[in-house]
């Protein structure tokens, strides 16, 4: 088997687990960090916290040093219908720059001799991952929007469940950061002019509202219609390196699924698979192409699923185009 060397352009998860596993199987990994994007609140579920042990050997997440806040309940009314039961599912909050952060440390520390000390030292690599990539070469299914923003639970709240409740124009989720405070956001189907404003108007309309003591006074507007790369994965030529998009770079589930971080984990572990098997005399051309239909398979299912499940809880005007965009 040929060495591959690979730059890993990029700090969140997918990158840093992509570097994580090439190194473990022998293949020179030099890393590109690029700035921490500050505070990013992260909600883990099981399947998610047991896809991170199978990947990196830790039992959890507080294994390195990071704060966690433990979840154990959920409760959900999607729609016009009744709330769900109270039901267990047990997760973990945490800040996921943070957990990065620790995961590359974890990194350099096990495999010193396969990581560069000098960012992009070394020549030109053979692969280039990254979750970089150009708008214009996206494919957006929709135009929605997701508010996101922090305040204070009210006295005597409950802060083991996440909580999930809609308004006629969006679905909002509640999640306790373990500090006295809660993560509030909400799904919207177009942009907002004034996130804080409309953030607040949307819990004052839910039943989340006796649940903080007042709205975020402060919020930010984020795209959250699912997305796909339109080329996620290039062959190396004489000349240029191979690039494979990972993470949200490549492939972006609508935040109702869920399993964002998961998915993310899932596109680094093809990601090693399709450098490994170009190392051993796999073509990478037809590699690259595998690479690309397994992530237009996932998307067409995500998608299958959100035209599903919206016109269940959305049946007014502003969703159809959402809605017809899934289909």
């Amino acid at each position: 088997m040929s060495r591959a060397d690979v730059e890993i352009a990029g700090s969140g998860l997918a990158e840093v687990t992509c570097g994580w596993l090439l190194a473990g199987r022998g293949h020179r990994v030099r890393l590109r960090p690029r700035p921490d994007g500050g505070r990013r609140p992260l909600l883990l579920g099981e399947s998610t916290l047991a896809l991170l042990h199978s990947l990196w050997g830790i039992g959890s997440p507080a294994e390195l040093g990071l704060f966690t806040h433990e979840l154990t309940h959920r409760r959900a009314c999607w729609g016009a219908g009744p709330a769900a039961p109270r039901i267990g599912a047990p997760a973990v909050v945490l800040d996921g720059a943070r957990l990065a952060a620790r995961l590359l440390d974890r990194l350099a520390a096990h495999h010193p001799d396969a990581v560069a000390e000098e960012p992009g030292g070394g020549g030109v690599p053979q692969w280039t991952v990254t979750a970089a990539s150009h708008p214009d070469d996206r494919w957006t299914a929709g135009r929605r929007r997701l508010l996101a923003g922090e305040a204070a639970l009210a006295p005597g709240q409950d802060d083991t469940t996440a909580r999930l409740a809609c308004t006629e124009l969006a679905w909002l989720h509640l999640t306790p950061l373990g500090d006295g405070s809660a993560l509030l956001q909400a799904v919207i189907p177009g942009p907002a002019a004034h996130p804080e404003h409309l953030l607040g108007r949307l819990l004052a309309a839910s039943a989340l509202a006796p649940r903080l003591l007042r709205a975020p006074a402060a919020a930010v507007s984020l795209p959250a219609a699912p997305r796909l790369h339109r080329t996620p994965a290039t062959a190396p030529t004489a000349h240029t390196p191979g690039r494979l998009l990972v993470g949200a770079g490549a492939i972006r589930y609508d935040p109702l699924s869920g399993t964002g971080t998961a998915q993310a984990l899932r596109t680094a572990v093809l990601a090693t698979a399709v450098i490994h098997a170009a190392a051993t005399g796999t073509s990478p051309q037809a590699l690259c192409a595998h690479y690309a239909g397994r992530l237009r398979t996932a998307f067409r299912a995500h998608l299958a699923t959100c035209a599903r499940l919206y016109p269940q809880a959305f049946p007014s005007p502003a969703w159809h185009h959402e809605i017809d965009a899934c289909r």
